[in-house]
């Protein structure tokens, strides 16, 4: 989900400072007729319409993650919908106002440049006059801690549910320990329902299973989760040749059974038999052929009885008697 502010042209001139900060992520030195600056106030500490909001610690961590990230259109994943770049941050405070629990004002405000070239004609005169101007982030946090028990909802998750009163207190959660930062982007309705951050991923197999919901070019994740689903790969790899090891075991014994019980039976045609089978039958088979059942149907005498008859002295030879 993302959290919407407003962007702020830069009406005075461009700074050497400006430049010299821009120009650490230019090829090429630009000068200052090349480019136009803005700034855009991204995240601020002030409950949100998902009863979330960043603790002024968690903006201070943000602000140099956003440095050098890219501003793009719609959280998009394309090339061509890149539009500008963040080369400065700062977390300012409002004293004069506060938020919702009392504190003081604080929010994340970016610096961004793009070229003045004839592509960005038409996206800087729309920014000029107040028509792009809602902007929304994309980043991860490690820990969302309840207000109401202080409970951190990926360590130990509590019964509190967001926007629901407790004592007379509503319950809303703190975005605590930034993992990574990922973008911002313009976008066309301000204020969305789904206000805030972009969440980050628990873990690995939650991301499994984000990736089976949504599409997958809609999705980004920080170098920790990253490396955490590289290795669930891993471990998901060991465990299918550990699985087909197995499987191959089941197959050759069930095969040496059905050649066994079926001394006419080709080989070739005992493995094609087992080859499309998956293990529960492939062990199903073998308990067919080498349990009781096979006992049963075993090759024995005509007379063959069970069990002696009482009368029959010796028991060794009743099955042969008439």
């Amino acid at each position: 989900m993302q959290k919407q502010f407003s962007i702020q042209p830069q009406d005075a001139d461009v700074s050497p400072e400006m430049l010299e900060k821009i120009n650490r992520y230019s090829r090429k030195t630009l000068t200052a007729s090349e480019v136009f600056v803005f700034s855009a106030v991204l995240c601020d500490n002030e409950i949100d319409r998902d009863f979330e909001c960043f603790t002024p610690d968690a903006l201070k961590t943000l602000a140099p993650l956003f440095e050098g990230k890219t501003v793009i259109q719609n959280h998009s994943m394309q090339t061509d919908d890149q539009s500008a770049r963040t080369f400065y941050t700062e977390v300012l405070t409002d004293p004069s106002r506060t938020t919702a629990t009392g504190e003081a004002y604080t929010y994340l405000k970016a610096y961004c440049y793009m070229p003045r070239i004839p592509k960005n004609e038409t996206l800087i005169a729309e920014i000029n006059a107040g028509i792009k101007k809602e902007v929304s982030v994309g980043c991860a946090v490690a820990e969302h801690k309840c207000s109401i028990c202080g409970s951190v909802e990926e360590v130990s998750p509590c019964k509190h549910q967001r926007g629901k009163r407790y004592g007379g207190t509503v319950c809303h959660y703190t975005l605590e320990k930034p993992t990574d930062a990922y973008e911002w982007s313009f976008v066309a309705v301000p204020a969305q329902r789904n206000a805030g951050v972009t969440k980050g991923f628990a873990d690995a197999d939650a991301l499994c299973k984000q990736f089976g919901e949504t599409n997958a070019e809609q999705i980004t994740v920080s170098r920790e989760e990253a490396a955490g689903f590289a290795e669930l790969v891993s471990s998901l790899k060991s465990a299918a040749a550990l699985g087909e090891e197995y499987t191959a075991l089941l197959r050759e014994k069930a095969v040496c059974a059905l050649l066994g019980r079926l001394p006419e039976l080709q080989s070739e045609q005992a493995e094609s038999l087992c080859a499309p089978l998956k293990p529960a039958e492939l062990k199903a088979l073998c308990a067919a052929l080498s349990g009781d059942a096979a006992q049963k149907s075993a090759h024995l005498p005509q007379l063959y009885t069970a069990k002696a008859r009482e009368t029959d002295v010796p028991a060794d030879n009743n099955a042969f008697k008439f």
